[in-house]
């Protein structure tokens, strides 16, 4: 988490998650990095600040996201001026297993207002394919399926389980293969029944050009985190668009105050469910007035802002180092 704070006594905050695994950065890297650019900043013009930390974006994406969108807070960017309500579906994952417990936790789901889910595959592709009719068969004509394979098989199994898939109720199907393995994604793409969703690999404006040229891909997944800032995932969403590509947005792993700031990008640039949805899972929220969710969606009213419950996000906070 980053705040900031100006000589004219406003201020911003913003976070981002890096998550271990799928990328080459590394908290430790991410912390160095914003502590460099933080002392940095000192009595320089803001944006003079998101010059240089957008220069440096390679070295730590996730990292600079943080910042800069905190600074984007700062001055009150306008997709975060809410001048009427709007209303955003999320999706929500399937965790069961049992045939019994998916069907109860599917109705419970559906009554609760959510009609897109995902479905996590990519451990064993016969038991895969089996779980998945499974939950096709729960949600037949209730609800639509995006499946996961979040870069756990191989080209070969991410081929066997294309070939073995009723396409039925399904969306897309994400990522099956390592992020930099882009021909095996695209063999898989070529093959699959559903179009393919990149994921890890969709960092900047070259990535999606390329991700538009793959037969098969019709879906890129974007990320606040991963594109260094709010006009840069406008810009994102609308280049998947111009590529002739769907986007999808959201982290799953994203806190509140990132599903607030990928949710205010949506109501401009999205027409599905937002993946947005890690603030749902913690027990503690970090807003004093919490993102409004009901029904399977978030809604924004006219005039929505956030304040960090500031006693949430001290007990929280491992550490803390400040620049003045």
């Amino acid at each position: 988490m980053v705040e900031v704070e100006d000589d004219s006594g406003r201020s911003g905050f913003a976070d981002a998650h890096i998550s271990p695994g799928s990328s080459a950065e590394t908290r430790e890297g991410g912390w160095a990095f914003l502590l460099r650019h933080a002392k940095a900043a000192i009595g320089r013009d803001v944006s003079d600040v998101m010059a240089d930390l957008l220069l440096d974006f390679e070295e730590s994406k996730v990292a600079t996201t943080s910042f800069v969108t905190a600074l984007e807070v700062l001055r009150k960017h306008p997709m975060l001026v809410l001048s009427h309500d709007s209303a955003h579906p999320l999706l929500a994952p399937v965790n069961s297993l049992e045939a019994r417990e998916i069907e109860e936790e599917l109705d419970i789901a559906i009554a609760t207002g959510f009609q897109t889910f995902k479905v996590k595959v990519g451990k064993d592709v016969d038991a895969d394919l089996a779980r998945v009719a499974v939950i096709q068969r729960a949600t037949a004509g209730k609800a639509t399926l995006r499946l996961d394979a979040n870069r756990a098989y191989s080209r070969a199994q991410a081929l066997e389980f294309v070939q073995g898939l009723n396409p039925d109720g399904i969306e897309l199907f994400e990522q099956p293969c390592e992020a930099d393995e882009w021909e095996a994604n695209g063999a898989v793409a070529t093959a699959s029944p559903v179009p393919l969703m990149l994921d890890e690999p969709i960092c900047t404006l070259q990535d999606i050009a390329r991700a538009g040229e793959m037969p098969g891909v019709g879906y890129c997944k974007l990320k606040l985190k991963r594109f260094g800032g709010l006009d840069r995932l406008r810009d994102g969403m609308d280049a998947v668009r111009a590529h002739g590509m769907h986007p999808v947005l959201g982290d799953g792993l994203g806190s509140e105050t990132h599903a607030w700031l990928e949710a205010c990008v949506a109501r401009q640039t999205l027409d599905n469910a937002g993946e947005f949805n890690g603030f749902l899972k913690p027990q503690s929220r970090l807003f004093e007035n919490p993102l409004p969710f009901d029904q399977g969606t978030i809604t924004l009213p006219a005039g929505y802002w956030p304040k960090l419950d500031l006693p949430t996000v001290e007990r929280l906070t491992v550490d803390t180092v400040t620049f003045r």
